[in-house]
């Protein structure tokens, strides 16, 4: 997020946004109306640097005393989406919630700790995954996160490094739709994503990637090139995708976050694979004015809610951790 951009872009509707140093005492540097945060970095550190963890602690203690300041996102509801056994148990509900929408997510394995092969196959099996499978890190946050791997066998997984999770390949024609979400508003942005593989196990050895190189917008690779000509599958319907972010927002209590839906190529479902804390929104071009908007409609209900709130459009603030971004 480019701050110095943002910051010109609200001060010209009369909002002021400054950079917050976790590093120094809080209070000095308000009040705060609202806090656009992504700690994610300093949470998952938290678990294992004391110095996180005083910066967590500290920014916790502000939150707590002053609850006129809005929160963007809060804390709790960001700390479920680091842990992708939390998120995908939330995706494998949507199927019920959505299933007028023909919305669903495909079938998943929690993987706890290394075990042997008969085993993972066996919960494998009992789970109804199938063959090819992608295996993710169990913390969805950090450059590791986007490390995956694209299993084809029995014998294959004994590339998979827990904790992690194993969920089903969809076959969806290399396209990738992300959906972004900033408060009411939500946009969808197509990607280059992986091709088509044959279904069920077979001896190709284990692929390897990197999700975020595969998807970039600029992507071309061997992963990302259809071996078949095969129709243009169709877009995902806007009132699905609409449905789908309404209420993934009232299940998360989150206002900025992204969704990674595909499109099966077989039955034009919708299948959900991944949600993501504070995307990078690249290709949004309303972001900024989507977010400011959003700001205005958060501090709009605190000035209704009673005198307790600021009421007071003066100072927006972000971070991003130690140093914000």
């Amino acid at each position: 997020m480019n701050l110095d951009a943002f910051a010109e872009f609200c001060a010209g509707h009369g909002v002021e946004v400054v950079k917050i140093d976790l590093t120094q005492p809080l209070v000095p540097q308000g009040p705060f109306d609202v806090i656009i945060h992504k700690l994610s970095d300093v949470i998952v550190e938290a678990e294992h640097d004391s110095q996180s963890q005083q910066l967590l602690a500290n920014f916790q203690n502000y939150v707590s005393a002053h609850p006129s300041t809005a929160l963007l996102d809060p804390l709790p509801a960001m700390t479920q989406l680091l842990d992708r056994f939390a998120s995908y148990r939330i995706m494998s509900k949507l199927h019920n919630s959505l299933r007028d929408w023909r919305i669903c997510s495909p079938p998943y394995l929690e993987i706890y700790s290394a075990t042997d092969l008969s085993s993972i196959h066996q919960a494998v099996m009992s789970q109804g995954l199938s063959f090819p499978l992608i295996c993710k890190t169990r913390v969805a946050h950090g450059s590791l996160s986007h490390e995956m791997s694209l299993i084809f066998s029995v014998g294959s997984l004994a590339d998979v490094h827990p904790p992690c999770v194993l969920q089903s390949f969809v076959n969806h024609g290399a396209i990738l739709h992300k959906v972004f979400v900033v408060g009411d508003r939500h946009f969808c942005v197509e990607r280059p994503s992986l091709k088509n593989f044959p279904s069920g196990p077979c001896d190709r050895k284990t692929i390897f990637f990197n999700s975020h190189q595969v998807s970039k917008p600029e992507s071309s690779s061997d992963l990302t090139s259809l071996d078949e000509q095969m129709p243009r599958l169709p877009l995902p319907s806007s009132e699905a995708v609409a449905a789908l972010a309404r209420e993934l927002r009232a299940q998360l209590g989150m206002a900025l976050f992204g969704v990674d839906v595909i499109i099966n190529i077989h039955t034009h479902t919708l299948s959900v694979i991944d949600i993501n804390i504070f995307p990078g929104y690249e290709g949004v071009p309303q972001f900024f004015s989507s977010l400011l908007s959003h700001i205005e409609s958060v501090l709009d209900k605190q000035t209704s809610a009673g005198p307790q709130a600021t009421g007071s459009l003066e100072s927006t603030h972000t971070t991003g951790g130690p140093s914000a971004v």
